[in-house]
């Protein structure tokens, strides 16, 4: 590993005096890991663009993978995003902080440039202390997970420097992260309320307060005269679900779109939106 200084915030005694390193640096356009309930976040100022490059740079992401932003109060949602449903509101009261992501459209009036987002940008509360005292000192902030594409998210900030090394200017360290499961995310930018990925919080968690997200179940019915062995199909005539010419893999329209679900993430696995 680089020869780093992981800045140690568990101790509140020197946790000012790092984090106030963390604010001069992000307002500086360099770059910051800091912990979240998730993984290892990469973070950059969300409304400086040559940070976000650098962000995007330091990860190996082009612009057609532009990071989620972290928010350190429920307020900022109506700063950022417009058109919000109010199953949204719903959910970020019950679940923010916490690992729930979700995608809006962003005020037009922004002065942003966070990559290709189509006019969407994907928000979230973390629920880590740390970050968001950091939040709370500097406003929004660009954040991906702290490591590089393709490489596994990473749980401690020694992780973090491991891959990311001198690209970071300061590194924050939260102690391991619980990690394991990356958030949910939520895509609200639809006519109705969408799953785009299942993460910590499932569809049943998340309709119990929005019920248009839960699961749909359409009960099977028998025609007169049918039996159940027929309105089940005859496995050995039933059609075989379409597949890719070139790689003879199952393919499906219902494929989470790529700008913004598991794809926008590089999960292969291990890069989680944190």
């Amino acid at each position: 590993m680089p020869d780093l200084d992981l800045l140690d915030c568990r101790d509140a005694a020197a946790r000012a005096e790092h984090l106030g390193e963390a604010v001069r640096q992000l307002a500086e356009g360099r770059l910051v890991v800091l912990p979240t309930d998730t993984v290892y976040g990469i973070a950059a100022d969300a409304f400086t663009p040559r940070a976000v490059t650098a962000l995007l740079t330091a990860k190996g992401r082009s612009r057609q993978m532009p990071p989620p932003v972290l928010i350190g109060d429920v307020h900022t949602l109506d700063g950022l995003a417009t058109r919000i449903p109010d199953a949204v509101r719903d959910l970020v009261e019950e679940f923010w902080p916490g690992p729930l992501t979700v995608i809006l459209h962003a005020h037009g009036s922004l002065r942003w440039d966070l990559g290709e987002t189509h006019g969407t940008v994907a928000l979230r509360m973390p629920d880590d202390e740390i970050t968001l005292e950091l939040l709370r000192r500097t406003g929004p902030l660009a954040v991906s997970s702290a490591n590089r594409s393709g490489e596994p998210a990473t749980l401690t900030c020694a992780d973090a420097a491991a891959q990311l090394g001198r690209s970071v200017r300061v590194y924050l360290d939260g102690g391991t992260a619980p990690g394991g499961v990356a958030s949910t995310i939520v895509d609200a930018t639809g006519e109705q309320l969408r799953i785009v990925r299942e993460g910590a919080l499932t569809a049943h968690e998340l309709g119990s307060i929005a019920p248009e997200l839960l699961p749909v179940h359409v009960p099977e019915t028998i025609e007169d005269g049918e039996t159940e062995d027929e309105a089940a199909g005859d496995p050995e005539t039933e059609e075989e679900a379409p597949q890719d010419e070139a790689t003879g893999e199952t393919t499906s329209s219902d494929a989470v779109d790529e700008e913004t679900g598991a794809e926008q993430t590089d999960e292969t696995p291990g890069d989680h939106l944190p």
